[in-house]
């Protein structure tokens, strides 16, 4: 019998509860972990929200699993992966940008330390970004094997970084290098070699931050051409194929836990650290011979907006949680948010702090599992360079921009306007002046975080 795609609440929670009793860390076997984000992905780039290029192995994970259709990050990726890694909103840290400077204060409790602390083995390979310099890497944060870029998306073949002090950014725990072969290949290759080594008796937490579909995007020529003929525009194309190129990638991360007796053990997450972005080619600073000439754009449609923006393209991102036998087919629609996987997945392990951690996010577990709801909350997000912030509360989402002498407002009913077309602040200035005040409640943690050592 074919398991629904879309359960009540209800009926999830009796499946879950049939299949899994309450889960406490004390009763059950702490589960692995695989988080897997790729890196500009918009909200229809994948075909499971309508986008062109196929993606079968995303397809299944959504079709079989849940999938969350209002998970937020932030709207660039050093922010996004500050939040990943402490369950707190980046701007506490004073991070807002994507930055090649240390991120988080060295004593940070991050969700690998944290989760090494149960006894878990830590690895990331992919994207750092959270310290460009081999002394402030991932090893340094929690991580006991990593590999990939220190600093932002690299050339696909070069693996460099723009141009400068951080362009030689390729690694392995911390140890600069150079390696041959295509950047989607050579992290999936990197899990899967990891994933290998794994012995079935310690729980493990894989974090693969893929650079792909950051530019530059420049794609083997066995992957173009299987694009589907009816994408004819060269950038397209290539574009096209940098996303069956990551899905492929992401089943053979699934496959190899599957053929590692691993996977009946792992609740494995897919995401996006930020919408779809778009560029010129000439306002780039990498070789033009690195990519396609033209425009790129990341598909958000039918949201508004795309990377670097508060509208729900740059932030709204696809998102997937999978752990066969244990989540059912469903749909989670809840409000959630980047910082709620630390407190989530420490949650499942089953850590308890013993100091106040801050965070900001929640634990989300009982509304993937449909076993109960999320409570109702305010979400906040601080834009790049601190020239924006957004508050939702419930449906109400705010937008503030501009100098503080020059704001400008603009409220939106995501309930009835999910694609944020009718700008409701002139209509309804009491809910503006009472979102206002919640969100300078909100965000005076910003200037109340602590200094950077």
């Amino acid at each position: 019998m074919k398991t629904p795609r879309h359960l009540t609440l209800a009926a999830a929670a009796f499946v879950f509860a049939t299949v899994v009793p309450p889960m406490h860390a004390a009763a059950m076997e702490r589960p692995n972990f695989v988080f897997i984000m790729a890196d500009d992905l918009g909200w229809a780039d994948v075909a499971f929200n309508g986008g062109n290029a196929p993606t079968p192995h995303l397809d299944r994970l959504a079709r079989e699993g849940v999938r969350l259709t209002q998970h937020y990050s932030a709207p660039v990726c050093s922010p996004t992966r500050a939040a990943l890694m402490t369950g707190r909103c980046w701007s506490r840290f004073g991070v807002t940008n994507p930055q090649n400077n240390r991120a988080l204060p060295w004593d940070t409790v991050t969700l690998p330390r944290a989760l090494k602390s149960l006894g878990y083995a830590t690895c990331l390979t992919g994207k750092w970004h959270l310290g460009s310099r081999p002394e402030e890497g991932p090893n340094k944060f929690g991580f006991d094997h990593s590999y990939g870029s220190l600093a932002g998306g690299v050339g696909p073949w070069d693996h460099r970084y723009k141009e400068g002090e951080f362009s030689h950014t390729w690694h392995r725990n911390g140890q600069l290098l150079g390696e041959k072969g295509h950047v989607t290949d050579l992290i999936a290759q990197e899990a899967i070699a990891w994933l290998g080594r794994q012995n079935g008796n310690t729980p493990f937490f894989l974090y693969v931050p893929f650079t792909a579909v950051h530019l530059p995007v420049k794609e083997p020529a066995e992957w173009v051409q299987r694009v589907p003929a009816g994408i004819t525009a060269e950038i397209a194309r290539q574009y096209a194929a940098s996303i069956m190129h990551l899905d492929d990638a992401v089943g053979r991360i699934v496959a190899a836990l599957e053929q590692n007796g691993q996977r009946e053990r792992t609740l494995l997450v897919f995401t996006s650290d930020n919408g779809g972005s778009w560029a010129e080619n000439e306002t780039q600073p990498y070789p033009k011979d690195n990519y396609p000439t033209g425009r790129l754009t990341g598909n958000n449609r039918p949201l508004r907006g795309q990377k670097g923006n508060l509208y729900e393209g740059g932030i709204r991102v696809p998102t997937v949680v999978s752990w066969p036998g244990v989540l059912p087919a469903a749909a989670a629609t809840a409000p959630c948010q980047i910082t709620d996987w630390m407190p989530t997945l420490c949650g499942i392990a089953g850590y308890n702090p013993d100091k106040n951690l801050k965070w900001d996010g929640t634990n989300i577990w009982p509304g993937i599992t449909g076993r109960g709801a999320v409570a109702a909350r305010t979400l906040y997000w601080a834009g790049p360079g601190f020239q924006a912030r957004a508050l939702r509360e419930g449906d109400w989402k705010l937008i503030v921009s501009g100098k503080p002498s020059q704001e400008k407002f603009e409220l939106f009913d995501l309930g009835r306007d999910p694609n944020e077309k009718q700008d409701l602040a002139v209509q309804m200035p009491g809910r503006v002046t009472a979102m206002k005040a919640r969100l300078a409640e909100v965000a005076r943690a910003d200037r109340d975080a602590e200094v950077r050592e």
